[in-house]
């Protein structure tokens, strides 16, 4: 198939600077992705841009409700790009192509099924700029779980006493046991067995956080990015993980308490794990091979 790609742009939005851009890899999910745009629109700071990418066999603002929810972010001044890239070549490769497209000094890759509470990107820009390390991830919460209380997958919780520190993780590590503090509800009730103050944060080890994750962009392509992705077959899974295992070996990286990213609870578009890239792709951050 010969690749075919479109982006569009308000009048005027390429000018416009931006602190954060959000980059969203899109495929199908339309009802979804206007629920993101509208957790979207509810943020006040920092100046932030976004950016769609998607894979749909149409382009998924063609649908009422983003096109109504494009309509409301470029109205409040935030620049929108809409690139429609194609053929699929994997969502690593979704990820490169957006990061390849970005200039803001930090980026937030957001799923496309995750609606951010207000006041979110404030915290989570401020929080990077204050650590100084290669991301801050805010671990996408089901809320149909919230009756579910697991603490034997909360035994691994351990903050960060100060700034977050470059630290290896591999799969068979310990730390790598963090993962499961992620599952369900579970930051809900740490966060609300903690008690943190309204409007601030509590950084924390983790081994990687899935959904919404921001990251210092220089850094991140420091540490090789998504470029990797030519290595990886186009169906795979668990890209977004190699990409903070390196980046948090070579600069360090946290999750954030309270995580204010709720997860929407529809069914995977990659339901063919198969290809992992943990077991595919050098774990290694360039600078250390």
């Amino acid at each position: 198939m010969t690749a075919r790609w479109c982006g569009e742009w308000a009048a005027g939005e390429r000018e416009l600077p931006a602190e954060v851009e959000v980059l969203i890899p899109s495929f199908e999910r339309p009802a979804e992705l206007a629920v993101t745009l509208s957790g979207l629109a509810s943020q006040t700071r920092p100046d932030f841009g976004v950016v769609v990418s998607d894979q749909s066999p149409e382009p998924v603002w063609q649908h009422p409700a983003v096109k109504a929810m494009v309509r409301i972010l470029r109205a409040q001044g935030r620049p929108v790009r809409l690139e429609w890239h194609l053929p699929r070549r994997g969502v690593a490769e979704q990820r490169d192509f957006l990061l390849r497209l970005s200039t803001a000094p930090q980026v937030l890759f957001l799923d496309n099924d995750v609606w951010l509470e207000p006041g979110m990107l404030e915290r989570l820009s401020s929080a990077l700029s204050e650590a100084r390390c290669g991301f801050v991830g805010a671990a996408v919460q089901g809320l149909s779980y919230l009756q579910d209380r697991r603490p034997a997958e909360l035994e691994d919780f351990e903050p960060w006493p100060g700034a977050p520190q470059p630290e290896r993780i591999r799969p068979g590590f310990p730390e790598f046991g963090r993962w499961r503090l992620h599952n369900a509800a579970n930051l809900a009730h740490l966060a609300a067995g903690i008690g943190i103050e309204r409007g601030s944060w509590l950084l924390y080890k983790v081994a990687w956080v899935g959904g919404c994750v921001l990251f210092d962009r220089e850094r991140l392509v420091a540490a090789g990015g998504f470029a990797f992705w030519k290595d990886l077959p186009p169906e795979h899974a668990g890209e977004d993980v190699v990409a903070q295992v390196r980046t948090m070996e070579a600069f360090g990286g946290a999750g954030m308490l309270p995580s204010g990213a709720v997860h929407l609870e529809s069914p995977t578009t990659v339901p063919n794990r198969t290809a992992e890239a943990l077991e595919i792709v050098p774990l290694d951050p360039p600078q250390n091979r």
